[in-house]
């Protein structure tokens, strides 16, 4: 769930070659391009609503556009797509490096307002060196959309019928058939977009923008998904690629070679971000609500308690499964809300077991579910992003999973036997829309991965990430060969903006194109329940 931003360094302070940490750099190319091929972008003006937030005297910084690109790469004549892009110009512009394209993940999340926020993810070095782009991808919110359904009424009703973690046969059954039916109106208003929404279309878009601002290298900050897009954009055009960095790291080479087992680990690193947030609180005890004797076998039995069907609470609000395993996914993404969820699930336990004497407080996170645990986005996607028909759009291109629906419900139990949290919510995700979504004969990058950009590819990768888990970053470094990963003792989704070390190294590499020693470790600012 999120949005980010960045800067580079100046072009004349990095001219010549660098060896850091054993690594051979090769300095990137000036700010003003040569004429290209691309049409450049068209700034103008923005609208106030796209600028919410921003103070009145910093406007004069943004600018907006609306970018044309093929509908089909390899046949033009097709016709365009338009591309809303938002700018937020270097402070410092007589220093200025290039641009910093950004995106925020999902796939589907909507990056356009990302320079808004890039003050909170990146140092203000960065800020005064890089024009910052934020944009939202072909089929995205400003956009033109993929869009699946004739109106907002029967994108209700189809969607209506779902229920994220189906458990009795006439769950799993409407929700497959809501599923079949999505699909059909897919094929039936979607259109030609349907065949070209690939991550490899996304990076040839992102190589156009990329002309289009005059830039004759790309620098870029992709995080979850967003990875997804850097490594492939890394690998079609890696003599085109400056400095790019992945925070929340995908394994590519699984995730566009066998999708179900790729959502199959995704739901064990939501698994495993959950076991260390209970042992955290139990060794904080004292500051986490859920602390008190054992959180793991405390939290297993409200899960299995809701299993068997929903909890009242004393003021009359009713939990029940899919929501509260919806809300744990998405909040596991925020450390920020770790303290309250502890203090939530206390309640239900307190409910359980009245004869405690003790009086449940009010619910303030359990009971407002997000379907951001589904998304590889930064975690604040469910408020600023826009996930629609494109999620499934990129994802149902990307990874390989069979056309055998009938066979969704089998993978589901073996999976909640494996992960007994996020294994059913994980199998009724990807793998049941993508059973039933169109076929699509797109143009998708599966590989190489070990790219021939100059410059090493930076990333970061949390130890507690949920929705990313921290052996895909180490998978995504052996892939690139010539990258760089840096560890965070860290939960929740992605790191930039939430570690001064993280930042820190961050703006030296996009500013210098410096690389950091191997095997560095860095500390969150805060850790839960601290």
């Amino acid at each position: 769930m999120g949005a980010l931003s960045g800067r580079l360094g100046r072009a004349l302070a990095i001219a010549a070659s660098a060896l850091v940490a054993g690594t051979a750099l090769v300095a990137g190319t000036p700010a003003v391009a040569q004429p290209s091929g691309a049409a450049p972008v068209s700034w103008g003006e923005c609208d106030q609503e796209a600028l919410s937030g921003v103070p009145v005297t910093q406007w004069y910084l943004y600018s907006c556009a609306s970018y044309p690109v093929p509908i089909d790469h390899d046949d033009p004549g097709k016709g365009t797509i338009d591309l809303a892009m938002m700018r937020r110009a270097a402070a410092s512009p007589n220093e200025k490096i290039g641009s910093l394209f950004l995106n925020p993940g999902g796939p589907g999340g909507a990056g356009f307002t990302m320079p808004v926020s890039a003050v909170n993810r990146f140092q203000p070095a960065v800020l005064n060196r890089f024009d910052i782009v934020g944009f939202d991808p072909r089929g995205v919110d400003r956009s033109t959309r993929l869009r699946c359904f004739e109106s907002a009424e029967q994108a209700g009703e189809v969607l209506g019928r779902m229920t994220s973690v189906p458990v009795t046969d006439e769950q799993i059954s409407t929700t497959m058939d809501a599923y079949q039916d999505y699909g059909e109106s897919c094929s039936q208003h979607a259109g030609d977009l349907l065949q070209h929404m690939s991550t490899k279309d996304v990076a040839r878009d992102l190589d156009l923008m990329r002309q289009g601002v005059g830039d004759e290298q790309l620098t870029y900050v992709g995080f979850s998904y967003g990875t997804l897009l850097g490594a492939t954009y890394a690998n079609v055009f890696p003599e085109r690629s400056r400095a790019i960095i992945l925070d929340g790291n995908v394994d590519p080479a699984l995730r566009t070679a066998d999708g179900v087992q790729y959502d199959r680990e995704r739901a064990g690193g939501f698994e495993l971000a959950l076991d260390a947030f209970l042992k955290r609180c139990a060794e904080t005890a004292d500051k986490c609500a859920f602390g008190a004797g054992d959180p793991r076998a405390k939290f297993d039995e409200i899960r299995d308690r809701l299993r068997q069907g929903p909890i009242t609470m004393p003021d009359g609000t009713e939990i029940t499964l899919s929501p509260f395993i919806d809300s744990v996914g998405g909040i596991l993404y925020d450390p920020e809300s770790f303290r309250q969820l502890a203090t939530d699930l206390q309640s239900l336990y307190q409910q359980l077991h009245p004869e405690q004497g003790f009086a449940p407080a009010l619910l303030r996170v359990l009971n407002n579910p997000t379907s951001i645990g589904r998304f590889d986005a930064l975690p604040d996607a469910a408020e600023e992003s826009y996930v629609d028909d494109t999620y499934f759009g990129v994802n149902c291109t990307d990874k390989p999973i069979p056309k055998e629906p009938e066979n969704v419900p089998g993978i589901a139990a073996q999976w909640e036997a494996e992960s007994p949290t996020f294994g059913r919510s994980q199998a009724f995700s990807d793998v049941a829309g993508c059973s039933t979504w169109p076929s699509v004969s797109a143009d998708v990058h599966r590989g190489p991965w070990q790219h021939q950009a100059a410059n090493p590819v930076l990333l970061f990768g949390n130890f507690y990430d949920p929705a990313t888990q921290y052996e895909f970053s180490r998978r995504m470094e052996q892939q690139l060969g010539n990258a760089r990963l840096v560890s965070v003792d860290s939960f929740g989704h992605c790191i930039l903006g939430d570690s001064s070390c993280t930042d820190k190294i961050a703006a030296d590499y996009l500013i210098n194109l410096a690389v950091p020693e191997p095997g560095q470790v860095c500390q969150p600012d805060k850790q839960p329940f601290d």
